[in-house]
């Protein structure tokens, strides 16, 4: 049985409540500063300023065909690609039904403006010597830049900034550590943050470090067309200029018809790491929550959950988690598949790569809910206290190692025999241990100013 709404889908403006995708829709609010970087309408901005500043990179190689374009004339050019609007998208779209080739048809849309400005002479130095993917190949790795330096990493670095801040304020925090889910040896709240933050910091350099990298050579790889037309010119050194101090990438060569993704895939890999510290992060704070060691800010009006009037979920970092999932399986997919094409060039890379902005949002949209998680929590040192008060075994650690310090014979077996039993062990039990050791006075002083709340370590953040 068929709703009976439905029908009247196919007939709805596209809107944030009309969506397929949750990016566009429920969470557009959070990565709407993405558009400029992965929309239909960027992608042909970055191809007209490639194509554009291409056009002007052949006019200083002073080729006599092109001596007639003068500054004035690269600026109107420029000027195209500033004032690229949605008007110029449309326009190229409509282009694109009778080429059927989106590229083609920014060439199209640039032989309308040549001759609009009275460039009529040099249309055929547009897109000269090209195949699509040098278009292609230097404006989405452009976009994944530009994106990643003016979006991805900036929020990163909130989350990092946030975490610091609350490294710095638990600094001096004891806390019952767990390992294998057991009371372990204690240690600091904000040393168990600080380890996030270092994480987060080395990996986020090493994405920054990572070239972006671009094709730029002809049909297949070679510059065989520009040095046919022109054999004079050095047509590589051309490319890597163009490339390098044009669009500040760096050139791939050599190449088959596209570029390698070798290192987008290396990009891909590094946001998939940073984002697996990010899902390590939302697990640990989830079970520090469900251990009571954290309260939620409640907001006025909130539901936390819809039968349980009580209940203040933790859905923030289960939200952070469940996005960073789905970035993470998308990076994986473009890491494996983007590198692999059959001989000189098949076309499974291209629409795979028009999902490159599809994990940058995700994960910016998990990065926001951390923040915004990690703003509504509120230590609960009573219950902090409490757990360490009712694990005064684990300074067992602690007293063995004075012990083995003082050549006492196995303090390990002699602990381990009063320690590791299925009831609680008290602080009273603990001294008592400590006065029956043949020890100097001196030394069970010293084991006895031992307690969960000091055995706590150092370390430096």
């Amino acid at each position: 049985m068929v709703w009976p709404a439905a029908c009247y889908l196919c007939n709805m403006n596209l809107t944030p409540l009309t969506a397929i995708s949750p990016i566009d829709g429920r969470y557009r609010d959070k990565v709407q500063s993405l558009d400029a970087f992965f929309s239909e309408y960027a992608l042909m901005k970055y191809r007209v300023f490639v194509e554009a500043e291409y056009f002007i990179a052949l006019c200083e190689l002073n080729l006599p065909q092109l001596k007639t374009f003068t500054a004035e004339n690269k600026a109107a050019l420029r000027q195209i690609v500033r004032n690229f609007s949605e008007r110029d998208a449309l326009r190229i779209k409509e282009i694109e039904k009778t080429t059927n080739h989106d590229v083609k048809a920014v060439e199209y849309f640039l032989r309308e403006k040549f001759k609009e400005l009275g460039f009529e002479s040099l249309i055929e130095f547009i897109h000269f010597g090209l195949t699509s993917q040098d278009v292609n190949n230097t404006a989405v790795p452009l976009s994944l830049k530009e994106s990643l330096q003016q979006a991805l990493i900036p929020l990163l670095a909130q989350v990092i900034e946030k975490l610091k801040s609350l490294s710095l304020e638990w600094k001096e925090v004891p806390l019952l550590a767990h390992t294998h889910g057991q009371p372990a040896s204690p240690t600091l709240l904000g040393k168990e943050v600080y380890v996030f933050v270092a994480r987060l910091v080395n990996q986020k350099d090493e994405l920054v470090r990572l070239p972006h990298a671009a094709k730029f050579g002809g049909a297949t790889g070679n510059l065989n067309a520009h040095y046919a037309a022109f054999p004079d010119v050095d047509w590589n050194a051309f490319a890597n200029r163009f490339v390098e101090s044009s669009l500040g990438l760096r050139r791939s060569t050599p190449t088959t018809q596209i570029e390698h993704y070798d290192y987008l895939a290396a990009q891909c890999d590094a946001i998939k790491r940073i984002n697996n510290i990010l899902i390590d992060l939302c697990r640990d704070i989830w079970l520090y929550i469900s251990m009571d060691y954290f309260k939620q800010k409640i907001k006025a009006g909130e539901v936390g959950s819809s039968a349980m009037p009580h209940k203040v979920n933790p859905i923030d970092f289960e939200n952070a988690e469940g996005n960073l999932g789905i970035a993470n399986a998308l990076c994986e997919h473009l890491a494996a598949k983007l590198p692999v094409s059959r001989l000189q060039r098949d076309l499974t890379d291209s629409t795979v790569l028009r999902n490159i902005g599809v994990p940058i949002a995700h994960s910016m949209i998990a990065m926001h809910s951390i923040i915004k998680g990690l703003e509504k929590l509120i230590l609960n040192e009573a219950k902090l206290k409490e757990d360490l008060e009712n694990n005064r075994v684990v300074v067992a650690e602690a007293i063995q190692t004075i012990l083995r310090r003082e050549n006492y014979p196995d303090p390990y077996g002699a602990l381990k025999e009063l320690t590791r039993k299925n009831e609680k062990i008290s602080a009273a039990e603990i001294s008592a241990f400590i006065d029956s050791l043949e020890v100097s006075d001196a030394v069970k002083r010293e084991l006895k100013a031992i307690t969960p709340f000091n055995y706590t370590g150092k370390f430096s953040g």
